[in-house]
């Protein structure tokens, strides 16, 4: 099974969608896949139309309890299974301060977990508290959401340097596998640079013990698209609200890379067409 954090710790860049989006994309692949919802906004669990009520439970439970991830785990779609959330979970950073062992709560519950999935992802809070850390533990692969602009570039040295903490003194196994680029606007010198940017920062970073080491940009770029901003309203994935639209376009060539399969011969040509844009754009700068 692999097992990613969907993290970044600025919110705004596409994080929750790219989390839901690609889970329903590797479902519709043919993966079973479980998403965890930990971010007490519960925007992941809202995204698939799941709203709970007080008598329900959550990953709250999960973490603060004894109650097993089986017991509140819904299933949304063919291959596709939720563990949501709920406001009560910000209470959870409170309440698991002062726990021995508090980061690898949700290390401990996995493991009781028998339930057998392809794929588990889990959508991290827009911050790096306990709840992050928790779901940093429990993963060996990081997918890091990223708008191309400066503000968003300038948070990245910080993160990975928050992750490579955890990763030599928790998780010795955590790395990050890469750069998914959101909102993307291949007609913009911005983009072209932070996308170059970006691409450098990865290709310095060669100490084979680094978090980053091996990770590359992926190469399907999410564009700005006004259906991926609409889906969530109406409880749906982009592939159930506009299955033709250029958002799911994207997020199944991304499930694609994910999978280590070939990218369509059409969204070969856009990367293409984008990245002759990108290169005329940044001799331009």
């Amino acid at each position: 099974m692999r097992t990613i954090a969907i993290i970044n710790q600025k919110g705004g860049v596409g994080k929750t969608t790219t989390a839901v989006n690609l889970s329903a994309a590797l479902a519709e692949q043919g993966q079973r896949v479980c998403l965890i919802d930990l971010d007490p906004q519960a925007h992941a669990s809202l995204h698939l139309g799941v709203t709970l009520r007080e008598d329900r439970g959550s990953v709250y439970q999960v973490l603060t309890g004894d109650t097993r991830l089986s017991e509140v785990r819904l299933l949304i779609d063919d291959r596709l299974w939720l563990v949501p959330s709920h406001l009560d979970l910000a209470a959870a950073e409170l309440e698991l301060a002062g726990e021995v062992g508090r980061e690898l709560v949700l290390r401990d519950k996995l493991v009781l977990d028998d339930s057998e999935f392809d794929y588990l992802i889990i959508d991290c809070p827009p911050s790096l508290g306990v709840l992050t850390l928790n779901a940093l533990t429990a993963v060996k692969e990081i997918f890091l959401p990223l708008q191309p602009h400066f503000l968003a570039l300038h948070g990245f040295g910080k993160l990975l340097r928050t992750v490579d903490v955890v990763a030599q003194r928790l998780n010795p196994g955590l790395r990050l596998t890469g750069v998914v680029l959101c909102m993307y606007e291949s007609g913009t010198r911005l983009a072209a640079e932070v996308t170059s940017d970006v691409k450098e920062f990865l290709a310095q970073q060669r100490s084979p013990t680094a978090v980053c080491a091996g990770a590359e940009s992926f190469q399907t770029r999410i564009r700005r698209n006004i259906r991926l901003a609409e889906a969530p309203s109406f409880g749906q994935t982009i592939f159930q609200y506009s299955p033709d639209s250029n958002g799911a376009r994207d997020y199944r060539q991304l499930a694609r890379e994910v999978l280590g399969l070939p990218l369509d011969d059409d969204a070969v040509s856009s990367r293409g067409r984008a990245s002759a844009i990108e290169t005329v754009e940044a001799s331009l700068l």
